[in-house]
């Protein structure tokens, strides 16, 4: 009880002289900065996600090939979900006495729960956005299918027995980009309409599906709930079940937050590191007071930390409290953006502010604050503060492993948190090793030159474990400003030309071998780019090494899946320009010739494939076998063929093969599909121009928010300028007051701090400009997978820039030492 008494006297106390204020001022917006950026990006995320199941039109899909039983539907109405019910199958349009095989879709009138439906009442006419299906009746083609047949709206069409009115053309339907694998253009009736076709009997092949969304927690909870009774052939679909190239673009998308995060908790740790400086200083006169007054060690240390404690729960607060209302507003700002209000914020972002609020204090503040125990009393009498226990350095490094656990929290991503933190460290090293060197140095010359110049070196060298503490400060801060500047130009850029504007937008498979070469000729003839044309096997994965596997023996939805359906597995001389070799080696000439296997890196870790493993396959009643002699990534959001699997020529060549090719089709050209079908009528064309809007979009969004995000870390970056210049105030103040007795002009006081803070800011920027490419190259190619050059323009941004803001920032600071009286400035200290 004694011990809170004093530390809240204290802390009155020291709050009334204005000690505690840069230092909860710094924590706070610390704080604010990053509740703001987590309660932000938790939103975007969660919006970003809900964009993703627009891929689905919902948050999770039942699909079965038989009808469902009706518990499902009504466990989702008891747990306040929202629910719609489709069944497609394929079948065939009539028009005039021309045939179209087409992909039939029933939707019941709640259809779309997620996304939206887009619509041309004429071809010519601009895409409108409809929230509800066809009514019954009326039907809704894609302009492959009107082009086909030489439809316009309003002509009737047969489907089955029933003849329906063609109302609308289909520009979008929200989850067509789900159905990757369609035999034909899609064409939408409503449910109602299906008994008057006939079509549907218990021996058709149809899919049916009961979509569900609603809130997080109560889908979360049907999740659970289905997965414990999922009969045999109903398949549970979710987003971890979505296409890889939408899973990546997702993916990347919350890396790019988490990164923009990152920065702000780096942002925060530098703020608050200047900041304390100051304040145990200011507090080494109490301690000796204390200690003159006879308070032991442990109780000055127990004081000091009970304070340290309630200041970090008061401004980790406060920092929650303006964090909220900083993304509250922008948020508001910015819901026409994202095309609708961003989902609330869940509680974890305050949580993860209150954790960063007292870690930050603590690592940053208690290893210096433990000087304070040690204080001599006869500090009372000399101004030296003593040595530092032999605890202090354990404490720090204690202190920068908090560090590290905070940046993998908040990183989400063990993987980018550690490039971004080894970054960071070099960064630390470099700065403190350059501050020792320039010391050493600018001593000689501090006796040369003019008045001028030896006081602007003066102030470096008067203190310099201050001016490496600044020069760290200012580097730290640099660092995080200019790794968020390559994000939101480099990366970002690099994250859209992966899937550059005329991407391929169809695919083409079932590729007979004696239309390969025609093929190409038709496609040079068109003028239509096409992704070269590559062989494609279908196969089952039976055995990894001896052990035969099976579906039941996988925990994970993905791996079940993958296990019970076939392969995609191709042969190559060479691996795709899009695929990067990570382990092992591709096969040379001299290996072609052997059973080997390259498998990608995502379905290696799903299965558990390592190198070396050999993996069986079976290929319509044959085994093969082969070792996996290299693991390779696959950049799936460039849309052109790729495989999960592939084998060299001499063990797959000889077997029956069809051949896949993608291609870009302008707008306009639909009849050009029609010529490709009547001159190959064994191909399938897909379609996949809706999921790559889809992964654009999620790019879009994902982008402007990191460019939001930019703003907080901003702001707070300022803070962090301000806290440097501020550290150094007390001896500048004293040095001032010297000078100015001695007969300094003010004139000369000004540049003399121009000329030492000129110096820390060009040295800080040069060296945190140099640090940031290179943090800033790891991430982009073991993160991110892109290729990122470092330019010279961040090197002369980095160095100039901060040369002149931290110069002009120490000028602005001098500037109220030299308008006071020497005498005015020793009465107020």
């Amino acid at each position: 009880m004694k011990t809170l008494v004093l530390a809240l006297r204290f802390l009155r106390r020291d709050w009334r002289s204005g000690e505690l204020r840069l230092l909860v001022l710094a924590l706070t917006i610390a704080v604010a900065a990053v509740t703001a950026v987590g309660f932000f990006t938790d939103r975007v995320e969660q919006a970003m996600v809900r964009q993703a199941n627009q891929v689905m039109a919902a948050d999770l899909v039942l699909s079965s090939s038989r009808p469902l039983s009706d518990t499902f539907e009504q466990q989702a109405a008891a747990l306040g979900l929202r629910i719609a019910h489709t069944l497609s199958f394929p079948s065939i349009i009539m028009h005039r006495d021309e045939t179209q095989l087409v992909e039939v879709k029933a939707v019941s009138r709640d259809y779309p729960l997620r996304g939206e439906l887009r619509i041309r009442p004429q071809a010519t006419v601009e895409e409108q956005r409809v929230t509800t299906p066809p009514a019954p009746g009326n039907l809704w083609g894609e302009a492959r299918l009107m082009a086909a047949l030489n439809l316009q709206p309003g002509d009737k069409v047969s489907l089955g027995e029933a003849s329906l009115n063609l109302e609308r053309i289909l520009s979008r339907d929200a989850a067509l980009g789900n159905n990757f694998f369609r035999l034909g253009p899609e064409v939408l009736i409503a449910l109602e309409d299906i008994p008057k076709t006939g079509l549907v009997t218990p021996a058709s092949r149809v899919r049916y599906r009961l979509l569900v969304a609603g809130e997080p927690a109560q889908v979360e909870s049907f999740q659970h709930w289905v997965k414990a009774r999922l009969p045999r052939g109903v398949h549970l679909e979710h987003l971890s079940s979505a296409r890889p190239e939408l899973r990546n673009a997702l993916d990347r998308g919350s890396r790019f937050l988490s990164l923009a995060a990152l920065v702000a908790v780096l942002v925060a740790g530098a703020t608050v590191a200047l900041s304390t400086r100051r304040f145990v200083e200011r507090q080494s006169d109490t301690s000796a007071i204390m200690r003159c007054l006879g308070a032991s060690q442990p109780l000055i240390l127990r004081v000091l930390l009970l304070r340290l404690l309630l200041l970090g729960l008061l401004a980790s607060l406060l920092g929650i409290a303006g964090g909220w209302l900083a993304q509250y507003l922008l948020a508001n700002l910015l819901s026409d953006w994202f095309g609708s209000p961003l989902p609330s914020a869940s509680p974890w972002p305050a949580l993860v502010g209150l954790g960063t609020g007292l870690i930050t204090l603590i690592g940053f503040t208690l290893p210096p604050a433990l000087r304070l125990g040690a204080v001599p009393p006869l500090r009372v009498l000399r101004r030296d503060l003593g040595a530092p226990p032999a605890s202090t350095w354990l404490l720090s490094l204690c202190a920068l492993a908090a560090m590290a656990l905070l940046m993998r929290w908040q990183a989400g991503d063990a993987t980018l948190a550690g490039w971004v933190l080894l970054g960071t460290l070099g960064t630390v090293f470099l700065l403190l090793a350059v501050a020792w060197l320039l010391i050493r140095l600018l001593k000689p010359l501090r006796h040369r030159g003019g008045t001028l110049w030896r006081q602007g070196l003066s102030g470096l060298l008067r203190d310099p474990a201050m001016t490496a503490l600044q020069l760290t400060g200012f580097g730290l801060g640099i660092l995080a400003m200019l790794l968020l500047a390559i994000i939101r130009t480099d990366l970002l850029d690099a994250w859209h030309r992966t899937i550059p504007p005329r991407a391929p937008n169809h695919f083409l498979i079932n590729i007979q071998p004696d239309d390969v070469t025609s093929m190409a000729d038709f496609f040079r003839q068109q003028q239509i780019e096409q992704a070269g044309i590559y062989p494609m096997l279908r196969a089952r994965l039976t055995r990894i090494n001896d052990q035969p596997i099976s579906p039941d023996q996988y925990p994970d939805d993905r791996a079940q899946r993958l296990v019970a359906r076939e392969f995609n597995l191709s042969w190559a001389d060479r691996p795709q320009t899009d695929n990067r070799i990570v382990a092992g080696h591709w096969w040379q000439d001299a290996t072609s010739q052997e059973a080997l296997f390259s498998v990608e890196t995502g379905i290696a870790e799903t299965l558990g494939i390592k190198l070396g493993d050999r993996l069986r396959f079976d290929l319509a009643g044959v085994a093969i076998e082969a070792r996996v002699s290299n693991l390779r990534t696959v950049q799936w959001d460039s849309f052109q063929p790729n495989f999960f699997v592939i084998g060299t020529p001499a063990l797959l060549k000889g077997h029956p093969t069809n051949y896949i090719t993608s291609f870009y089709l302008p707008p306009g050209k639909e009849k050009t599909l029609a010529q490709l079908v009547r001159h190959y009528p064994s191909v399938t064309i897909i379609d996949v121009s809706a999921i790559m809007q889809q992964i654009r979009e999620i790019m879009q969004r994902g982008s402007l928010a990191v460019e939001y995000v930019f703003l907080f870390t901003l702001a707070a970056g300022l803070l962090m300028l301000y806290a440097g210049i501020q550290a150094s105030r007390e001896q500048r103040r004293q040095a001032s007051v010297v000078l100015r007795t001695l007969g300094m002009q003010r004139k000369g006081l000004i540049m003399a701090a121009a000329i030492e803070f000129i110096i820390l800011g060009l040295l800080a920027g040069t060296l945190a400009s140099l640090c940031a490419s290179a943090t800033g190259w790891l991430i982009a190619t073991e993160v991110f997978g892109f290729t990122y050059q470092p330019g010279i323009r961040t090197i002369l941004i980095g160095m100039l820039g901060s040369g002149a803001i931290i110069g002009g920032a120490g000028v602005l600071a001098t500037w109220p030492l030299t308008v006071q009286p020497p005498l005015r400035m020793l009465q107020t200290r």
